[in-house]
């Protein structure tokens, strides 16, 4: 099938979803999430196939992106059971006023409509952004990268099968056939067939979507996020926090790529990072972490120099950007210069420079004594996200089903008519 009679379909599902009532989007996550279970055999094969031709040209780390496994699938429907817990967004009355002359306003939520969601090799995302497009009353159209189309499927069958069991259309979901750039291409610009178009990826995908889309595009994913240890940081506390952000899963978004270290403390703090990160790793059979150093952690330990690009790298991998600066103030300028307005963290027991941090440095999460592994849908108790925006129209952060309705302005009267100097002039001729 093209991909415009997929969005054809698509637009064809929208008025059955908005009009469908929280019961029926509920049951319809239910048996999705059943149906997801169920195909589990499925859907392992194709992720396997996938895996196969995928060896060999993409790295062991983003492998691990692509992999599914009976616990992943089970985390799937998990996360699609938490989205139906959740409250339904549509038709909440965001704002209420009522007039001196009697008019009742109400501004109120109301779905998008279809929206598409480009994405790569995490096959976890197509139910993810399925389970939240359905309470959101709005159809998804997903486009995924080629290495991970055999997974996304089988899951999309699945979700569909799901859909069937309590009469919503199953094109409610659908996943785009074409991988080529044609089709990316042709969602971009996909005017009155695209309500919203959604990037997952790397930076040249997303910039693509935002200089080429004609349809309304959000900036989601690309995540240079920082960890700056402050001269008063609890060293362990930070070791800890660095090591969670860096190693627990390198290849996502939100996963540190830069650690920056006050110089009064750089001496003895960046001997145990190494140790933490490189050394202790290496000697537990795990994989240790490069650290890419600029000129001043150089001259404290060994190390990877640092290139002119290594502090604007989104490694997702076992690397590490690591830098000294003179002060908070300095690294305050440093991630100004250098986010890429992810998730950014400062170590410290300090208050006052907490607040200073939290105050000026401009991302979608800032963090004080936490890892930015948590900026996540889930996390963040929104049930699963469809992506981290790096924006801050129409949403920032998170985006769980409150960044995907938009609303409109329901007005109540009783015969009221607008006065005015024409009005006037009617009445009086």
């Amino acid at each position: 099938m093209t991909t415009h009679e997929i969005l054809l379909n698509a637009q064809s599902a929208r008025l059955p979803l908005a009009m469908a009532d929280s019961d029926t989007k509920d049951a319809a996550l239910e048996a999705m999430a059943v149906a997801l279970v169920a195909a589990q055999e499925e859907i392992l094969e194709a992720n396997r196939r996938d895996l196969d031709a995928a060896r060999g040209r993409v790295s062991d780390v983003m492998l691990d992106r692509l992999a599914l496994t009976p616990t992943r699938l089970a985390d799937m429907a998990k996360g699609m059971r938490e989205v139906a817990a959740l409250p339904d967004p549509v038709g909440a009355v965001l704002r209420k006023i009522v007039r001196p002359n009697g008019i009742l306003i109400e501004k109120t939520a109301v779905p998008i409509g279809v929206i598409a969601i480009i994405y790569e090799s995490r096959p976890n995302v197509t139910s993810d952004a399925a389970a939240l497009a359905i309470k959101a009353g709005s159809a998804c159209v997903l486009r995924c990268g080629r290495d991970a189309w055999a997974s996304c499927h089988a899951i999309v069958e699945a979700l569909r099968q799901g859909l069937g069991k309590v009469g919503l259309p199953e094109t409610a979901v659908s996943l785009i056939e074409d991988t080529t750039h044609a089709s990316a291409n042709e969602l971009m610009t996909a005017d009155g067939l695209v309500d919203l178009l959604i990037p997952r990826g790397g930076a040249g995908l997303i910039r693509a979507c935002v200089e080429n889309a004609t349809v309304p595009c959000i900036q989601t994913g690309t995540g240079i996020c920082h960890i700056y240890v402050d001269k008063a940081a609890d060293q362990e506390m930070a070791l800890n926090i660095i090591e969670n952000a860096k190693t627990s899963r390198p290849s996502v978004c939100n996963a540190a790529e830069v650690c920056l270290v006050h110089q009064d403390i750089a001496a003895e703090f960046l001997p145990k990072l190494k140790q933490r990160l490189c050394d202790a790793r290496a000697a537990a059979g795990l994989t240790p972490v490069e650290l890419h150093l600029d000129p001043r952690a150089t001259a404290i330990i060994e190390g990877v120099p640092a290139g002119p690009k290594d502090f604007d790298t989104e490694y997702l991998d076992y690397k590490m950007a690591v830098g000294v600066v003179d002060s908070l103030q300095a690294a305050i300028d440093h991630i100004g210069a250098h986010s890429t307005h992810h998730s950014d963290a400062i170590v410290t027991a300090d208050e006052e420079a907490a607040a200073r941090f939290t105050t000026c440095v401009d991302s979608a999460a800032v963090y004080v004594n936490a890892s930015t592994r948590f900026t996540d849908g889930g996390e963040f108790g929104l049930g699963c996200e469809m992506g981290i925006s790096t924006q801050k129209l129409h949403a920032r952060g998170p985006m769980g089903l409150a960044e995907l309705c938009t609303y409109k302005y329901i007005v109540h009267g009783n015969g009221q008519v607008r006065g005015g100097s024409s009005a006037k002039l009617v009445q009086g001729c």
